[in-house]
């Protein structure tokens, strides 16, 4: 009989340690690709992205590739610095079974001809599966600027 302070969600804690690993390779990987290819290949940047994959900026719902091209198109170029990344397997409960991971970033970004701000961005990644290889893809997207407001 398994103690019970070895379960995790009815999981060996071992094989919880083990898809937390894997999540966070997966979510630091990631987070270099994406802000990399945000700042300086913008235009590849939908490729991460699902085809129905729904992106909130600010408020603002964007749904689908050709509405992220057209959105990623519009934004000015931009300098992102991480300064924060927590990543967390997402319970197959939640997700139909499908391998997915919750990425939280913080830190700042200075979209050319305006001042620094600072933002938050969580994703929901899916893994997406082919014969040679697993590829994780954007499922969903928040991002926000957290500036505070002057007194």
């Amino acid at each position: 009989m398994t103690p019970r302070w070895e379960l995790v969600g009815g999981r060996n804690v071992g094989d919880f340690k083990t898809h937390v690993d894997q999540a966070c390779r997966a979510a630091e990987e990631f987070v270099n690709i994406y802000y990399e290819t945000m700042d300086k290949r913008r235009r590849a940047l939908t490729r991460l992205y699902l085809d129905k994959a729904t992106l909130i900026w600010n408020g603002n719902v964007v749904t689908g590739l050709e509405a992220l091209t057209n959105f990623f198109d519009m934004l000015p170029s931009s300098e992102f610095q991480v300064n924060m990344l927590d990543c967390q397997p997402v319970h197959e409960q939640a997700t139909q079974a499908q391998t997915t991971v919750l990425v939280v970033t913080s830190g700042t970004v200075k979209f050319d001809g305006n001042k620094q701000h600072y933002f938050n961005q969580n994703f929901l990644l899916t893994a997406q599966s082919n014969p040679q290889n697993t590829v994780w893809k954007i499922a969903s997207d928040c991002f926000r600027f957290q500036d505070w407001a002057s007194t």
